[in-house]
């Protein structure tokens, strides 16, 4: 049985979510979750949808569908505000508890939307959120820049493609590194300055920096378990380094990440 993930757009319908400028959450949310759908079902996740279209859904009847669904994850997208224009930039993830896979699922959305552009803002606990109260499986809330943010706009705009793939990565690399999925179908390119799952993408990237005369530099990352000496030592021996950063799965196992420079 594939891995299947039940994605949330925020709003819809009545419901327009937060407003700036004539720029409607619910119409962002709704696009940006479609294409961030359509990477992962490429990537073989089972994938669906509260709604595909302009229609509203109270939080309860959106927790309600993905329990009758028994998905294993639920990942809502929606778009943040601030009482005062232009003043806060920045994404944010938020989960029910700071534990488990959600966690770390968050946690790595959050550090690819910061490839892109974005300034992270963390992952925070909101347990009284009903999409992430009612739902019965793990579930993540992505707060994709604010949406009264002339800056975060900006990026959304200009780099929306990367955004979509910068959050599906975030996704895939938590379920491969959980053993929850296989990542062998597709591999991963890596440029110094991004993370790219497509390879059209990467090199996109790569030529572009190549023409403004940045050097051929190519920054490698792997995840292993701490636990496997083996695994570790044979890393260490070709080039790479712990980063500082593990993720305490259990009380037995840790995964501890590297990277090589090229």
């Amino acid at each position: 049985m594939p891995y299947s993930m039940m994605l949330d757009s925020g709003h819809g319908g009545s419901d327009p979510g937060a407003v700036y400028r004539g720029r409607r959450e619910k119409d962002d949310t709704l696009r940006l979750t479609l294409a961030v759908g359509e990477i992962l079902q490429e990537n073989g996740i089972e994938v669906l949808y509260t709604r595909t279209t302009d229609v509203y859904l109270s939080p309860y009847e959106r927790a309600v569908e993905a329990n009758q669904a028994g998905v294993d994850f639920f990942l809502s997208i929606h778009r943040n505000s601030y009482p005062t224009d232009n003043e806060v930039m920045g994404v944010e993830s938020l989960i029910y508890d700071l534990s488990g896979l959600k966690y770390q699922m968050a946690q790595e959305i959050n550090e690819q939307l910061e490839t892109v552009g974005f300034v992270d803002l963390g992952v925070k606990a909101r347990p009284n959120l009903v999409v992430l109260k009612r739902t019965k499986m793990p579930a993540v809330l992505v707060e994709a820049g604010f949406i009264n943010s002339n800056t975060d706009n900006q990026l959304f705009d200009d780099n929306f493609e990367d955004i979509a793939q910068a959050i599906a990565d975030g996704i895939l690399d938590t379920l491969e590194s959980n053993g929850l999925i296989r990542g062998e179908k597709v591999p991963v390119y890596r440029v110094q300055v991004g993370l790219f799952r497509n390879q059209r993408y990467a090199n996109r990237l790569l030529n572009e920096l190549l023409e403004q005369e940045y050097p051929n530099v190519m920054l490698w990352k792997l995840d292993t378990i701490l636990q496997e000496k083996g695994n570790c030592h044979l890393y260490e021996k070709l080039g790479y380094h712990q980063t500082g950063k593990i993720y305490h799965k259990n009380d037995v196992l840790d995964i501890v990440y590297y990277e090589k420079v090229c």
